[in-house]
């Protein structure tokens, strides 16, 4: 192999290691933040909130009241909920909570088939507030 050859696959080694370097970096980071963090991913929007199941699922129902949302379809058990409501131009949104202890609950939101990153933060916002 040509010295020239080398160097590139010498430089693409190290560009993937130091990139490599800086994911684990950055996931450490996001998990020691701990509870109250958000991550938006692939159109939905996930944080895990300091609340039993029960209040949290209360906050939500009133977050839709707050936010005059129709409220479409309500589920909910001893270890999670889901409610299914539409906005006044008639996108979905989905409301998914998952019980993980007594005083934590998983809090997902997705609006539309896509996501909508910055009405998914509202209404997260609106059940932290009701909370």
């Amino acid at each position: 192999m040509k010295l020239g050859s080398w160097l590139i696959v010498i430089g693409l080694g190290c560009s993937l290691a130091l990139t490599t370097g800086c994911i684990l970096v950055a996931a450490g980071a996001g998990a020691a933040a701990g509870v109250g963090t958000y991550a938006y991913v692939r159109g939905e929007l996930e944080s895990t909130l300091d609340a039993p199941l029960d209040r949290t699922w209360r906050a939500t129902q009133t977050a839709m009241k707050d936010l005059k949302f129709a409220v479409i379809k309500e589920q909910k058990d001893a270890l999670q909920a889901e409610l299914t409501a539409r906005t006044a131009a008639d996108k979905k949104v989905l409301v998914k909570l998952l019980k993980l202890t007594n005083n934590t609950t998983e809090v997902r939101v997705r609006v539309g088939t896509f996501g909508d990153e910055s009405l998914s933060r509202l209404i997260l916002e609106k059940i932290k507030a009701n909370l």
